[in-house]
C-alpha cells in the first residue's frame, strides 16, 4: 500500500503498489500552508514513511497527549486541536523534509471533522476519526507516503 496525500484538494489516496486507488478521504492540512521549518505549524511536503503507528484498540475520538492515551474525548466544540484516535508519525526520507519527526507531523484524527476539506491544521495531516481508524488498519509502519503541494 501506498498513501497519497494532494494538498490542493484536501484528500489523502490510499493506492495499491500499481496505483489503484483503494480509497480516498477528505482531510485538513495546515492552515499556514507548506514548508519544512521547525515551528511554522506548515505541513512538509515530499517523500514519507509511516515511522510508527500509535492508538490500536483506542476508542474513536479518544485524545492523546504526546501519543498517550487520556481516557477523554475530544467534542467538536472544542477549541484545542486534540490528536485523536489514531496517530501515523511520519518520517521524512528526503534532505529537505528529513526534520518531519522531530516536528511531530503526524496523520491523525480530529475533533474538528467539521473542516476536513479545507486547509486548517497546525501541520499535521488530520482525517475524522472513523477514516483514520479504517487507514490505519489497512497500513503498516513503513508505508511509503507522499504529500503533494
Amino acid at each position: 500500500m501506498q498513501i497519497r496525500v494532494h494538498i490542493p484538494t484536501q484528500t489523502l489516496d490510499l493506492l495499491e503498489p500499481d496505483d489503484h486507488l483503494v480509497r480516498r478521504y477528505p482531510i485538513s492540512t495546515s492552515q499556514f500552508g507548506t514548508g519544512t521549518e521547525p515551528g511554522s505549524y506548515r505541513t512538509p511536503t515530499g517523500l514519507f514513511r509511516v515511522e510508527s503507528m500509535w492508538g490500536e484498540g483506542a476508542q474513536e475520538g479518544e485524545i492523546f497527549v504526546t501519543r498517550i492515551a487520556t481516557g477523554r474525548l475530544g467534542l467538536p466544540e472544542d477549541s484545542a486541536d486534540h490528536v485523536q484516535t489514531r496517530i501515523l508519525w511520519l518520517e521524512g526520507v528526503e534532505p529537505q523534509n528529513a526534520n518531519t519527526h522531530e516536528r511531530y507531523i503526524y496523520i491523525h484524527g480530529t475533533n474538528a471533522e467539521h473542516l476536513l476539506g479545507t486547509p486548517a491544521s497546525h501541520g499535521c495531516v488530520r482525517m475524522s476519526n472513523a477514516d483514520v481508524v479504517d487507514l490505519f488498519n489497512r497500513v503498516n509502519a513503513g508505508t511509503p507516503v507522499w504529500i503533494e503541494d
